[in-house]
């Protein structure tokens, strides 16, 4: 047993000498300090008291440092989260207003589409035998340099015949030259192929020739026969299809006719049925 304490001896002085004296100092020291700082704990001295506060503020703010990317992250991602979602939201209301808008404008285009049908009603269908009058939409605007034409969406189904006169709001607009089951072909008066008789105010006869502009001429007047601004043109009837005293347009200074429907503004249109000599038109 003593060897064995004198061994123990002997190891523990030679690590000491191993280590220099200034680190068996060290270590006394912070043994010493530590028996000190104990002793003043256990009897309270006001000393310590102070001291251990320090130390808590000082370890409660490290902690609550160290803490701060723990707390903030959780913030921030609730915060992407949710600016994402009020990003989704704006453009699910925004393709909603578009969808509105849109919805909007189809309906001011049905009432400006109603309100043109009740004109031609109005106009068309006045002291007249509706079953002798065809309302037809303009489908194809056949327009090239001189070929003026429209496809309609009435055929033969409706009565539609080829030759039938075609107006809008009583004026002179064309003939039907083709006819479908569901669609016909109608020859618009400034077509280059038009060729109708006409009467002039003062009760001249001629021939309405269509120019391939907007603008028909005046063909086989009279000799001599000169032609003054805004006279009006009417359709003669002597072909036995048109209406005669169908008004159609007026004379301008350059000796042509200023129609009175646009040709190329046309939506509407109507077919007279009422015709008995059509012929091979």
């Amino acid at each position: 047993m003593s060897v064995s304490r004198d061994d123990f001896s002997i190891a523990f002085r030679s690590a000491l000498l191993q280590r220099g004296g200034a680190q068996k100092f060290s270590v006394l020291s912070l043994i010493f300090l530590a028996i000190i700082i104990f002793f003043l704990d256990v009897y309270g001295s006001k000393f310590t008291k102070p001291f251990r506060g320090f130390l808590n503020d000082v370890v409660y703010r490290v902690t609550f440092l160290a803490s701060t990317p723990t707390r903030f992250f959780p913030e921030a991602s609730r915060d992407i989260i949710g600016y994402l979602n009020l990003k989704e939201e704006n453009e699910r209301l925004k393709a909603l207003v578009e969808k509105y808008e849109s919805l909007e404008l189809n309906v001011e285009f049905l009432v400006d589409e109603n309100k043109n049908l009740q004109k031609i009603l109005e106009t068309e269908y006045f002291n007249k035998n509706l079953s002798n009058i065809v309302l037809a939409k303009v489908l194809v605007d056949k327009n090239s340099p001189f070929l003026k034409s429209i496809i309609i969406n009435k055929g033969t189904r409706a009565g539609i015949l080829k030759g039938m006169p075609v107006t809008k709001n009583n004026y002179l607009v064309g003939r039907v030259v083709e006819t479908n089951y569901l669609s016909s072909r109608v020859l618009l008066l400034n077509d280059l192929n038009s060729r109708i008789p006409v009467t002039l105010d003062e009760g001249a006869q001629a021939i309405l020739s269509g120019s391939g502009t907007s603008n028909p001429v005046l063909e086989y007047l009279p000799e001599d026969y000169e032609i003054f601004e805004d006279i009006n043109i009417f359709a003669s009837g002597k072909d036995g299809i048109f209406t005669p005293g169908t008004p159609i347009g007026k004379t301008n200074d350059k000796s042509q006719v200023d129609l009175f429907v646009d040709p190329n503004q046309l939506s509407f249109v109507t077919v007279n049925l009422n015709v008995q000599n059509i012929g091979d038109l």
